[in-house]
């Protein structure tokens, strides 16, 4: 199973997304071991001083495909989650400084919190779904699909020309333009998706 992540894909409300969007998308990669599931705590990881969040939907792959179209993109995805994307800042920018890998301040252990998954039949429109993310009961994070510089069927499309994607895949689709930032032990982080809360679980 792969856990693929995209980049810099959010605008804020009344920005233009197109002026982003030059066809390369931002595309980086979490080992399965990153994940944890069942809204159980996650330890913070005793390695970074900077810990930061990012609230993202993630698509669950269910049909095999390699250079989809994005006309049939949609048809690919089975089930639809939010999941925190965690970057250890100061290793993350150690790392990317000396231009190496994403991957210690990016793919450590808990460093993908996963929800539980509604299928993707419960969202009519999947360019305007409503998604946000609370801390210690203060909003921190509003999205809205319609904000994203790319769409999930042009995510799908272009990651499937470089790799197959398969049944069980996850891809974290990016993160509000606005509200990440840093976060400590004893947060309570919880996210919700139309509403419906599906993510809640503390730092310790």
């Amino acid at each position: 199973m792969k856990i693929l992540a995209i980049g810099k894909n959010y605008v804020n409300p009344g920005e233009d997304k197109n002026e982003g969007k030059t066809g390369n998308q931002i595309i980086f990669s979490k080992p399965e071991s990153s994940l944890v599931t069942g809204n159980v705590n996650v330890e913070y990881p005793s390695f970074t001083k900077d810990l930061r969040y990012e609230a993202e939907l993630v698509i669950k792959i269910g049909t095999k495909g390699k250079n989809i179209s994005e006309a049939d993109a949609a048809s690919y995805i089975s089930e639809i989650g939010i999941g925190i994307d965690y970057t250890a800042k100061d290793i993350f920018d150690e790392s990317r400084g000396g231009k190496g890998p994403w991957d210690l301040g990016k793919g450590f252990d808990g460093a993908a919190p996963m929800s539980t998954f509604k299928p993707v039949s419960a969202f009519p429109d999947l360019d305007n779904i409503n998604f946000d993310l609370k801390i210690n009961g203060e909003q921190k994070q509003i999205g809205n699909t319609s904000l994203m510089v790319y769409n999930f069927a042009e995510i799908i499309a272009f990651t499937s020309k470089f790799m197959t994607l398969e049944p069980g895949d996850l891809i974290f689709t990016g993160t509000p333009a606005s509200g990440t930032g840093q976060i400590h032990r004893g947060d309570h982080l919880q996210a919700s998706i139309e509403g419906d809360l599906v993510l809640d679980f503390k730092m310790v």
